[in-house]
């Protein structure tokens, strides 16, 4: 299963956003590290069912109304401070915990109401775009850190006669979730000595950079945009290369209201419909929830998801059939793929 992994400062809303993404019970609350051991749990990418595109509809327990939900694992983890890399907060935990995941959200307090340690400051008052930065550089000082413990070790296996230098880095750095084609590109990329021991702390970081890059790539979740100014957003949107603004908040609101039977509404959609009774906080809430959805397509939860695997990993999802035309399996079933259900589909 894909591994999709929560990043950020501590305060920013990754606990909220995990509890949004996957409805489990976990601790939220408006201080740092409500996180300490890492949560693990199942949330789901969303695409349009190929059903769409012909008359047979696909069985209601796999499909509702042309959605699919695929599962991924998502993992919630401490928060990064500053120099978490070195060990400060619950940095080496945090870090370690990213070893085997595909893919980072890097999720922002876009509205900068938190400092860079997390704590709250007045709205506006922070510029969110140095948790951009940061988090990228925490992630690439832990992996250059990890390469520099062992380079004394590469150093000694360099004076046998058969020794390898990519095939011992392809060794090492498959430790901290590189595959060895990952490592072979990014080998390919960089101009290096073949002796261990001219190379210098810049090369190191730089295998590292490369490294993280090519095994850890990041979309920014620029979260609380629905009190962010919209020139905040704006400049997340120039300070990294893919952003998804998003309300974590408004997401897990919807999805317990849904829960609860006073609105419709699926993971993904653009809008919902009240159909039972709220009250006046719940409706202001609500509106709010709304206002945001209109301007960015939805609450940006679902649309993180899917930006990372789709659009980032690439991935797309697959159906196995027997019968290619009528895309059926043995018993005569439209695209008969059983993922794990969605929130909104019973178990078949």
């Amino acid at each position: 299963m894909l591994s999709v992994a929560l990043a950020g400062k501590p305060n920013a809303g990754k606990s909220t956003f995990y509890k949004a993404a996957t409805m489990a019970d976990v601790d939220v609350a408006n201080y740092p590290f409500t996180t300490i051991d890492p949560n693990r749990g199942v949330s789901y990418v969303r695409t349009d069912c190929p059903c769409l595109d012909r008359e047979a509809r696909c069985d209601a327990a796999y499909c509702r109304d042309g959605k699919r939900y695929a599962s991924v694992e998502l993992v919630d983890v401490a928060g990064l401070v500053p120099g978490a890399h070195e060990g400060r907060g619950l940095g080496n935990q945090f870090l370690d915990a990213l070893t085997d995941a595909d893919v980072i959200l890097n999720v922002v307090d876009a509205s900068g109401g938190t400092n860079e340690e997390g704590e709250p400051v007045d709205r506006g008052s922070y510029d969110p775009t140095r948790d951009v930065e940061f988090v990228e550089e925490e992630m690439d000082l832990w992996l250059a850190s990890v390469v520099g413990r062992n380079w004394e070790g590469i150093g000694r296996r360099s004076r046998s006669p058969d020794f390898d230098l990519e095939s011992a880095l392809t060794e090492l750095l498959t430790g901290v979730g590189a595959t060895p084609a990952d490592v072979a590109r990014v080998l390919r990329s960089m101009d290096y000595p073949a002796d261990p021991f001219q190379w210098t702390d810049e090369d190191r970081e730089e295998l590292a950079r490369k490294v993280r890059q090519e095994t850890k790539p990041i979309v920014v979740v620029a979260n609380k945009a629905d009190v962010a100014p919209p020139e905040a957003l704006d400049a997340l949107r120039e300070a990294a290369d893919v952003v998804v603004a998003a309300s974590a908040a408004g997401e897990l609101a919807l999805r317990r209201a849904a829960e609860a039977g006073v609105v419709e509404y699926d993971p993904g959609d653009p809008e919902f419909a009240v159909v039972g009774d709220l009250d006046e906080s719940q409706a202001a809430g609500l509106d709010r929830v709304r206002d945001l959805m209109e301007r960015e397509g939805g609450t940006g939860v679902q649309a993180a998801l899917n930006t990372a695997v789709y659009d980032v990993l690439d991935h797309v999802t697959a159906y196995p059939v027997q019968n290619e035309t009528r895309w059926t399996d043995g018993q005569g079933t439209v695209l008969p793929r059983r993922p794990p259900p969605s929130p909104r589909v019973d178990a078949p």
